[in-house]
């Protein structure tokens, strides 16, 4: 793969409003002006949810909302990090000995992740300082990958000071990384609704259970087809050591894996292994007490959403005439295997995909980890203004949702451009 700089682009920063508010505030607060601005955009993932850590494709599209850093590389070697938010408190530490605290899921650690990495990677010792002011308009706890976009842009961001360049890859596709291309139907829209509901997924252990019942359930089910199962991970890596379909692995998994919940000893009991083994051999420290795991439920979910996402890529590029009819469906089916079979839904995600089905909506899921944050749906363009007319009334204004900016809670998104590095013309 070439290697190149990050895209580069020259602007009159008065001609463009939040720049121009982003220069002023910076001013403000360093006394100096910026010598160039890093955007990352967020993204929504419009189908494909909890497969990608299990070895499969997802589909994900960058939206325009993002993050901006107006940054001055200093001739000190301290760090100082400003937010335009006020929630987020100013930060500062030295360029040279990056701690970040991982036990607290701190606004400025994603910043400093973004530095970090760009540091080890390279083997750079002696980094010059900076000041940065950071703007986000990404909805946090929102799935829409507000501090992954945070991180790439704080990457961008030392980069751009150091002067040096990395490879460029678009990340979709996982072991080895590929990324195709999608060409999304012309007459519909994506919207984007937010259920208000934060889901703090540092703080929560449901998202790292549903990894180990998967982990599980590819163990268990290499067993069952005599493979080598102790060192199986993924549910794909079951489906590519045995040469069969995602649609022959749901039948697999029906065979092979109960609807009841199975307790450790029984995993045990089906591994051939014991109690002391499974706690310290395969599950995680924060995994060890769980009582119950759904492997086929788990599995049910992965191996149907990962079909999904192949057949919704095909009809993308078949472009039948009932095309958006038809990804909607996958959108609907996915949301019911996420809420059923994964569990990872919530009332108001429930409610809210409801809602904009009932208004003109074609498909609509949940998206991101789940457990409140987004949802996406697929909307007829010619629809638009009156779907988000009565999705606002019929979920917003019947509740004190309405307090999130209305902006940040209901958007149509087209897909948006990637990082980009301004220049002030």
């Amino acid at each position: 793969m070439a290697t190149e700089g990050p895209a580069t682009r020259r602007v009159q920063v008065a001609e463009h409003p939040r720049l121009l508010k982003l220069k002023e505030m910076f001013h403000s607060k360093f006394g100096s002006i910026p010598k160039f601005y890093v955007r990352a955009p967020g993204r929504v993932n419009i189908i494909g949810e909890h497969i990608d850590y299990c070895g499969y494709s997802v589909l994900p599209m960058a939206v325009e909302q993002d993050m901006l850093i107006a940054v001055e590389p200093v001739k000190t070697h301290t760090l100082q990090l400003a937010n335009t938010n006020p929630l987020y408190p100013d930060f500062s530490t030295s360029a040279n000995n990056i701690q970040i605290d991982k036990s607290k899921p701190l606004w400025h650690n994603y910043f400093l992740c973004g530095f970090k990495g760009i540091q080890e990677h390279f083997g750079l010792s002696d980094l010059t300082g900076m000041n940065c002011l950071v703007d986000g308009n990404i909805p946090p706890s929102s799935g829409l990958s507000s501090s992954s976009a945070l991180v790439c842009c704080a990457g961008l961001v030392t980069l751009t000071v150091l002067g040096m360049n990395l490879s460029k890859a678009k990340l979709i596709e996982f072991s080895p990384l590929r990324a195709t291309d999608v060409k999304l139907p012309s007459g519909a829209v994506f919207v984007i609704a937010n259920s208000c509901v934060e889901m703090n997924k540092a703080a929560t252990s449901h998202f790292n259970i549903r990894v180990m019942e998967c982990r599980l359930a590819a163990k268990l089910l290499a067993k069952y087809k005599s493979l080598q199962w102790d060192k199986v991970l993924r549910l794909e890596e079951v489906q590519a050591k045995l040469g069969v379909s995602l649609e022959e692995m749901l039948l697999i998994t029906e065979d092979a894996l109960h609807p009841e919940p199975y307790s450790p000893e029984e995993v045990c009991k089906c591994l051939g292994i014991s109690l002391q083994e499974l706690r310290t051999q395969i599950l995680s420290p924060n995994t060890q007490d769980v009582p119950i795991f759904k492997l086929y439920q788990r599995a049910k979910h992965v191996y149907s959403e990962a079909a999904r996402v192949l057949q919704f890529k095909k009809i993308c590029e078949e472009a039948p005439d009932n095309m958006v009819q038809l990804l909607g469906e996958l959108m609907n089916q996915s949301h019911v295997s996420c809420r059923d079979m994964y569990e990872c839904s919530c009332p108001e995600l429930d409610q809210l995909v409801d809602i904009c089905r009932k208004f003109g909506a074609q498909g609509s899921r949940l998206t991101g980890a789940g457990w409140g944050g987004c949802t996406v749906s697929i909307v007829p363009a010619d629809q638009l203004p009156s779907f988000l007319a009565n999705v606002h009334e019929a979920y917003y204004q019947r509740s004190d949702r309405s307090l999130a900016p209305e902006k940040q809670s209901l958007f149509a998104t087209k897909p948006g451009g990637g990082a980009l590095v301004f220049l002030e013309a």
